[in-house]
């Protein structure tokens, strides 16, 4: 699969995650939506790309403790990160942030096996 076709798949997540949740939201008209959920997901692959495994190696014992629950936790981060980088994209807090990140995941994760299934 394609960075390109990820990257979408990504923007389609974060719009739909965007939309089912209240304590998430993106300013602006339907074009500047989809611009700024690129761009989120955009961010949020480049600080799962850098500062994601630095944060894994230094929570490495509370990683352990939690048997890797606390990974969770560090997906919240990284949401919130891009909530302070990103202009247009709120999150109320860090419980919106955490489950955003579940969601994002669950929905990228349908979207890639649809996608993968269509490729067949």
């Amino acid at each position: 699969m394609s960075f390109f076709t990820r990257l979408f798949l990504s923007t389609l997540a974060v719009i739909t995650a965007t939309y089912l949740l209240p304590g998430i939201a993106i300013t602006g008209d339907s074009l500047e939506v989809f611009i700024t959920s690129l761009i989120v997901a955009v961010i949020i692959s480049l600080l799962n790309a850098t500062v994601k495994p630095l944060l894994i190696i230094l929570t490495i014992p509370i990683t352990i403790v939690t048997f890797g629950l606390f990974l969770i936790v560090i997906n919240a981060v990284i949401i919130l990160i891009a909530d302070g980088i990103v202009h247009g994209f709120v999150v109320d807090g860090f419980w919106w942030a955490l489950i955003f990140s579940l969601l994002m995941w669950l929905i990228n994760s349908l979207l890639m096996d649809l996608s993968r299934h269509n490729q067949k």
